[in-house]
């Protein structure tokens, strides 16, 4: 196809135009810059002032957050980020995660396309912000871009939130990008067979199997099921598309959720008192996996290792085996790239 920015000389005086190209920004949550106190107060304000995922009126919330969360929990949330932290690296474990997996990724594609497409990677929260990296392919010359927040598993606290945050980018650009966000992706295929290899591959070297497997998702208030948001549905699916590549029986796998904040009710059954249960029955060996997770983080590292870990090991629990996030696995990556193929149909 020919380039009409190539079809004619540009006046002496025009402002250098770049050659096309096509953007892939990948989008995760996000990580602190540090774990010292300011860099933890400053992400954990955007974060739970972002109203996809705390919904109470600002109001209410604002001097709650303000002057008694964003007091205390920056010094716990900091302690935490430090036992998983990558000190060689100064960043946190997502970080690391998050570009080793960009950079796979974008070796992939090249391979594929040369230079028509360009890859890189943003967080909702903190650093590098959407905004920074919409505005760089814009100014590299990406007229498309496709947005693949990584969640596999659609909710408004995570997968719309970043498309929210990636259409305000969009809002400031002067020549605004055609634009293609990529939906969820728990039901493809090759996820669920990353996913299944995984498991297969941690089992194996283990010498008993596990009385059961836990999926631990990430968890939210049960209001926004009731007002909605289909991800607890998109949840028990993955659970089950997981089990039946398997080859298990139905109740092998249990779906817990984890990770809750408040006072209110959230999704249930929460996975620290789910595994107490479980050691209280007699299954004393359990295996634990995080598909709503595509990189490990604070809430995989530190807490499924550590608070959910010890619930298990305090109320009787002998062996528990956790299975790591997909990560850079080369499973993992051909998914995303055959779903980032599909989304660039048409454009490359």
């Amino acid at each position: 196809m020919t380039d009409p920015q190539a079809t004619a000389p540009l006046p002496a005086n025009h402002p250098p135009v770049p050659r096309r190209k096509v953007g892939v920004l990948l989008a995760n949550l996000g990580t602190p810059d540090n774990y010292d106190y300011w860099s933890m107060r400053r992400y954990l304000n955007e974060f739970l002032s972002d109203k996809r995922v705390i919904d109470f009126p600002a109001w209410k919330w604002q001097p709650l957050l303000q002057l008694i969360i964003l007091t205390k929990r920056p010094f716990t949330s900091g302690a935490n980020y430090k036992l998983i932290w990558n000190h060689d690296k100064g960043e946190s474990p997502l970080m690391t995660i998050t570009k080793a997996q960009t950079a796979k990724i974008a070796a992939s594609l090249a391979d594929l396309h040369g230079d028509e497409v360009m890859v890189d990677f943003c967080m909702r929260y903190g650093n590098p912000s959407t905004v920074s990296k919409v505005r760089e392919m814009v100014k590299a010359g990406c007229d498309r871009i496709v947005f693949f927040p990584l969640y596999p598993q659609y909710a408004g606290a995570t997968t719309a939130t970043a498309n929210d945050q990636f259409f305000r980018a969009l809002m400031a650009e002067k020549a605004q990008p055609a634009a293609r966000t990529v939906p969820e992706y728990f039901a493809h295929p090759a996820y669920i067979e990353a996913l299944a290899q995984s498991v297969e591959r941690v089992y194996a070297g283990l010498e008993r199997k596990p009385d059961v497997l836990v999926a631990s998702y990430h968890g939210m208030p049960k209001r926004y099921l009731m007002e909605g948001d289909p991800y607890h549905c998109k949840c028990q699916k993955t659970s089950r598309l997981l089990r039946e590549r398997l080859g298990w029986d139905k109740g092998s796998i249990d779906t817990t959720f984890q990770s809750v904040f408040g006072r209110e009710e959230w999704l249930r059954p929460y996975t620290v008192e789910h595994v107490a249960e479980l050691a209280k029955q007699g299954k004393k060996n359990i295996a634990v996996i995080a598909p709503a997770f595509s990189a490990d983080c604070i809430e995989t590292l530190e807490e499924i290792q550590g608070e959910i870990q010890e619930a298990f090991v305090h109320a009787g629990g002998e062996s528990f085996t956790y299975i790591p996030c997909l990560n850079d696995d080369e499973a993992h990556i051909a998914a995303l790239v055959a779903v980032i193929e599909e989304n660039l149909k048409g454009w490359v």
